[in-house]
């Protein structure tokens, strides 16, 4: 829980500057803990009738009683730190990783002013292009919302001032604006929206898996709903739908959709009445394919001679409106349904780490369809403060996300931190999903410690999925991280090759994550459309923003590094060369070797309808030294700083060097083996040189804990082999996340002056955890599952933790099971209930200081109930409050 600093919010507007900016006065003093951050707000009333709006479908003017003063207070709380300057945060890894920065607080920082364009521009023109020349005084660019984060299900938003909103009632509307209703008029008495999910608007919209009540639809396709009058409907009558979003909806944005029955309605809406039986009308509602995507408040009119009615704004009645990829008008359509099924709907997912030789995979439960989810992913957006006239454009959409899923610059959903002291949060690698992690940022409005970047691209795929865009989890590895925008990685050495640590700023990432997702692209030349990056991580900024993406994987496999957004950086990480550059006696620096198939060696994503990989390398970059990947890779370092990195090469090798690794466990000695082979016609002569260290994935090494010396004699055409055995006990002491080890391989060639150099890297592969279900799995019904584990170390697993998550049939739950002995062997059992049927994921992991990436998943195939249909219900694990769970059993190796 936050620790809070109460802040009382004037809402006077500062003169001259769009509704949107707020003036704050901070109360002295810290109030302490808070059961949680909320905001508590006075419900204004407008000055005039709702329908004396020009938006409105009747206007006419007429007096409703007043409303409070426009500064009254608001009595906002807040986390300490929010009007005191940037706060720390390890959202990049340090320059030296065994000296890490401060370990970040999990606390937001000062929410910027969206309202005002004094002191800079805004984040949305900085963060993109199209719209930095939106007016200043944009009034959908309205104040954070603060609503009540503890209301699960219900995204805090910005309708307390529902004055600026046409038609905001508590109770119907007449034309006397006194609530009378006069004989005759056409009373709304009733909506049915068939917004249950085994209604037919659910089902057609593929929306009927959100474990909502409300009406969920995908924009561009109709729907149906029901309209119960106090009287017959007449064809003289006149109704009209009306959908409002935002603070100050307007027609002309979007945020104000007017739909009359039986005509045309704004742009692509439209409602048709299909049915008129009795009191009751049945209506076919249009959408238009580049509707706002949210939650809109919903109400009818309508008129007669007696009259006119306004339907109140009612809870139940809220719409939410989100992309379709079903829809071939809509910028996210695609033409695939297999692939619909799994990049929009499947709610569980691979997502691949490790080596390109060792590679290890983890399911993650993305849990798009979760109670509370919708909610979290709009309220990111609100949270940004992005203007909902740009809300129907998913390049703007997909931009904003790959900002706000990191804390850097905007209090976004997870603090990113590489330090290995994960003491005030999650470790990384104890994440099962992203349901614990949404919730918890819906709830509190706090940063979630800690992320890296298989975490940020496994949420992004959550919002994304969520929101309506085909998104999958990406893995690249050998990922290159360029810092210095020259689209090569340099490595640089002294004049006996040992490498210069303070001038080696680019990094190799063992393997990094982020996403594709896939929709047109109107804003570039034709043939860019199809799969564009988004990345999440905080790496580099872009336009001052820590973001990346969307940007087309067509300009990346062919080096157009000029396309937006953030290309070349992208490109670097997967088609990049590294260069091994060694420094003169003279001081100067020469190219020594450049290893050009390095870099993206092997991109892969999980496969459709099944849970092999799919490798995706071939839609990145041409094949590897090919004429075409030649070509990219050099008119891509054209546009570099250093653009004849080319031009110094020498070229003359005859010896080769490679490395192999044995599959090393956890716990275990282990052994690595460099061969030498001699391609030449002459004898040579090398002396080799190992350096062992331990890495993070990436690419951060420690300090050398061991290496070896060797002369070793080739004849023409003879390889050897040169080993280096390393104990347990050796590199226990070394050990980091992810038991990476960074092998160092140089080398110089006595009779040519050829220099060797090679990095290689391997992980120490951890134990899975063993899941079985015990008994049948049926919607309402307790059922068991069984959690089995062998420490492998011969040492003592302290405060060890277990996370269970599966969507339909357990919210996040935590569990603490105290100490687990060296080599020990435990049993745990726990009971949930399946609240969806069909195939689920059930997922867990384990965590403890002295290990971690310990996972373990099992397929649940969920009956439906006896009585047919779903059960739903908001209980479950709760993921706030740590469970202590004794062990079933335990026993030894």
């Amino acid at each position: 829980m936050c620790p809070l600093r109460v802040l009382e919010v004037d809402t006077d507007p500062l003169p001259g500057v769009g509704l949107g900016t707020r003036q704050a006065k901070v109360n002295v003093g810290v109030k302490g803990s808070l059961p949680r951050p909320g905001v508590s707000v006075p419900t204004p009333r407008g000055s005039t009738l709702p329908d004396a709006s020009p938006n409105s479908a009747f206007p006419q003017s007429r007096p409703v009683p007043a409303r409070p003063p426009d500064s009254a207070l608001l009595s906002l709380t807040l986390p300490p730190g929010m009007m005191d300057g940037p706060r720390s945060d390890v959202g990049r890894w340090g320059g030296n990783p065994w000296q890490p920065p401060p370990t970040p607080s999990p606390e937001p920082e000062p929410e910027p002013d969206r309202g005002s364009r004094r002191g800079g521009r805004s984040f949305w023109a900085r963060c993109c292009a199209c719209c930095s020349c939106r007016n200043g005084t944009d009034g959908d660019w309205g104040p954070e919302p603060h609503g009540d984060r503890g209301s699960r299900g219900r995204r805090p938003d910005s309708r307390a001032s529902d004055s600026r909103r046409p038609g905001s009632r508590t109770g119907g509307v007449n034309a006397a604006g006194d609530g009378t209703i006069q004989e005759g008029m056409l009373v709304v008495t009733g909506v049915d929206l068939l917004s249950a999910r085994s209604d037919q608007n659910r089902r057609e919209h593929h929306t009927d898996e959100f474990e909502y009540d409300e009406l969920i639809i995908r924009r561009g396709q109709p729907f149906h709903m029901v309209l119960h009058f106090s009287r017959p409907y007449e064809s003289s009558d006149h109704v009209a739908l009306e959908l409002l979003i935002g603070n100050n909806p307007e027609v002309g944005k979007g945020t104000h959709v007017i739909i009359p029955v039986g005509k045309g309605g704004s742009g692509d809406w439209k409602a048709q009445v299909t049915k008129a039986s009795g009191q009751n009308l049945n209506l076919r509602v249009h959408t238009s394919p580049n509707a706002i995507i949210g939650k809109f408040q919903f109400t009818v009119r309508t008129r007669c001679e007696a009259g006119e009615f306004q339907l109140p704004f009612y809870p139940h009645n809220e719409i939410y409106i989100l992309f379709n990829p079903w829809c071939p008008e809509d910028l996210v359509y695609v033409d695939h349904e297999d692939w619909r099924q799994e990049y929009v709907l499947n709610e569980s997912g691979r997502i691949y780490y490790g080596t390109e030789a060792q590679i290890g995979e983890r399911t993650w439960n993305y849990g798009q369809f979760d109670h509370g989810v919708l909610d979290a992913c709009l309220y990111i957006l609100d949270r940004r403060g992005m203007p909902y006239g740009g809300r129907g454009d998913p390049v703007s959409v997909s931009r904003v996300i790959s900002a706000m899923v990191n804390s850097l610059d905007d209090n976004g959903v997870l603090t990113g931190n590489w330090s290995g002291d994960y003491s005030r949060g999650t470790n990384p690698s104890a994440w099962v999903g992203s349901v614990e992690i949404l919730l918890s940022y819906l709830r509190t409005g706090c940063s979630v410690p800690y992320g890296q970047c298989w975490v940020f691209a496994g949420v992004t795929t959550t919002v994304l999925r969520c929101l309506g865009l085909a998104t999958r989890t990406v893995t690249n590895f050998n990922s290159a991280h360029d810092t210095d925008t020259s689209l090569t990685m340099d490595i640089y050495f002294d004049e006996n090759m040992k490498p210069l640590e303070h001038l080696n700023h680019d990094s190799v990432w063992n393997f990094h994550v982020w996403n594709d997702c896939w929709m047109k692209r109107p804003d570039l030349p034709s043939g860019f459309s199809g799969w564009q990056v988004v990345d999440a991580t905080p790496q580099e900024t872009s336009s001052g923003i820590f973001c990346c993406g969307p940007c087309s994987v067509e300009s990346i496999k062919n080096g157009l590094v000029y396309m937006k957004y953030d290309t070349p950086f992208i490109f670097a990480e997967v088609n990049s060369d590294k260069v091994y550059w060694q420094r003169q006696d003279d001081g100067s620096f020469k190219i020594v070797y450049v290893e050009e198939k390095a870099i993206g060696t092997l991109i892969i994503t999980k496969a459709i309808g099944s849970n092999m990989r799919d490798d995706v390398t071939h839609i990145y970059k041409h094949p590897e030294g090919s004429d075409a990947e030649r070509k990219a890779v050099e008119t891509a370092a054209a546009h570099g700083s250093k653009p004849n990195v080319y031009s110094s090469r020498d070229v003359a090798e005859d010896v080769a060097v490679q490395v192999e690794a044995q599959d090393a466990v956890m716990g275990q000695d282990l052994a690595v083996c460099v061969v030498l082979s001699n391609r030449g016609g002459s004898p040579r002569t090398v002396k080799l040189h190992l350096y062992l260290s331990v890495t993070f994935y990436t690419g951060v090494t420690g300090p050398v804990f061991k290496e070896s010396k060797k002369e070793v004699v080739l004849a023409p055409g003879a390889t050897d082999r040169v080993s280096m055995p390393v104990a347990y006990e050796e590199y226990r002491p070394h050990l980091v996340d992810q038991g990476s080890m960074l092998l160092n391989v140089s080398g110089h060639v006595k009779e040519s002056g050829q220099v060797l150099a090679k990095q290689h890297t391997f992980r120490l592969r951890t134990p899975d955890l063993s899941l079985t279900l015990l008994g049948a799995a049926v919607v309402g019904q307790e059922c068991e599952v069984q959690i089995v584990f062998k420490n492998p170390l011969p040492v003592t697993l302290t405060n060890v933790v277990f996370r269970l998550e599966g969507s339909g049939l357990q919210r996040p739950k935590i569990l603490n099971v105290g100490d687990i002995g060296g080599n020990e062997t435990v049993t745990l059992h726990q009971k949930f209930v399946p609240v969806r049927p069909g195939p689920r994921q059930l997922i867990a992991s384990l965590d403890s200081p002295q290990l971690s990436q310990v996972h373990g998943v099992i397929q649940v195939d969920v009956a439906p109930a006896p009585g047919g249909g779903g059960f739903f219900s908001d209980a479950g694990g709760d993921s706030h409050s740590g469970e202590t769970i004794p062990m079933a059993s335990r026993g030894g190796a």
